[in-house]
């Protein structure tokens, strides 16, 4: 009663009707240009990228990019990638995995696999604390801070085996760091993000210090390049990285054979920063039911 009453008084204020038109006008250009920005990623990506010469390439992993609870393809490419080398166990771990609806495991939870989720913060555990169809001993999660000091220990109390199928790394500041503390785990793949202000051919990394977070800034975690180098002390061959210019995939040696995309180099698989064609595509993010029987 008093909205309508303050409503009719308003538009009795000279040149404000004018003012709510205006405001609709422009709602409806912003949706107009949002939509249109839209049309023109989907139709580079899955369209003309796969005519580019360097994308082109079946090797590459970049053609093979979807999205279901990931943020920029990679369930699509970690889809590809075992299907190339194959799977063990079908356990994966990963560490900084939000609030567990959007990440580069919670599709393959849904298919079947089984494992171990670490983040900073308690948010995610709501989203998975009224699932009967995971909280059957299929995942198991702890809520700490990880630092290179202490990851393997709690990949050791978690029961981590040493060799399972995927890790997904993506703690922003000291990534590469927690990378190098876990040495004694040999996963078949790593997905690790990488900072893509920093050019293919340049080593570096944010000193370490294991009380540090991200500032929002751009002085964070590694260059693809540093990963590089750690990867291959680690036995670990960089074979792509997803158009946005976020994630690196890697590969352990023994599995890679003639299936990826040579040279292993930076300077070869690098993307630069690409963070206006991070668009979900699909509906409102959820986890999905969990696939009954055998692993899809």
């Amino acid at each position: 009663m008093v909205r309508e009453l303050l409503k009719k008084l308003l538009l009795r204020v000279p040149g404000y009707g004018e003012l709510v038109e205006i405001h609709a006008a422009l709602r409806e250009v912003r949706r107009d240009i949002k939509e249109l920005r839209t049309i023109e990623i989907l139709r580079l990506l899955d369209f003309e990228l796969a005519h580019h010469a360097r994308y082109s390439d079946p090797k590459r992993l970049l053609r093979y990019a979807q999205q279901v609870n990931s943020q920029n393809g990679e369930d699509g490419i970690i889809h590809e990638v075992f299907r190339r080398i194959g799977t063990t166990n079908h356990t994966f771990v990963e560490i900084g995995i939000g609030d567990g609806t959007e990440n580069n495991t919670a599709f393959l939870l849904a298919q079947g696999w089984t494992g171990f989720w670490v983040d900073s913060s308690a948010v995610f555990v709501a989203n998975i604390g009224s699932r009967p169809d995971l909280n059957n001993g299929c995942l198991k999660w702890q809520v700490c801070s990880i630092t290179r000091e202490n990851v393997g220990g709690i990949l050791e109390n978690l029961r981590v085996p040493k060799e399972f199928d995927l890790l997904s790394l993506d703690i922003d500041q000291n990534t590469y760091y927690a990378w190098e503390g876990m040495s004694d785990f040999r996963p078949r793949a790593v997905v690790i993000e990488y900072n893509p202000a920093l050019p293919p051919d340049v080593v570096w990394k944010v000193n370490y210090d294991p009380e540090r977070t991200w500032n929002s800034t751009q002085n964070q975690g590694a260059s693809l390049k540093a990963l590089e180098g750690l990867g291959h002390e680690l036995g670990y061959s960089l074979v792509g990285c997803d158009f946005t210019g976020t994630n690196a995939f890697f590969v352990r040696r023994d599995c890679v054979g003639d299936r990826f995309c040579e040279p292993f180099t930076a300077e070869n698989h690098y993307e630069p920063p690409r963070s206006a064609f991070s668009d979900r595509r699909i509906r409102r993010k959820a986890l999905l039911d969990r696939a009954l029987g055998d692993r899809q």
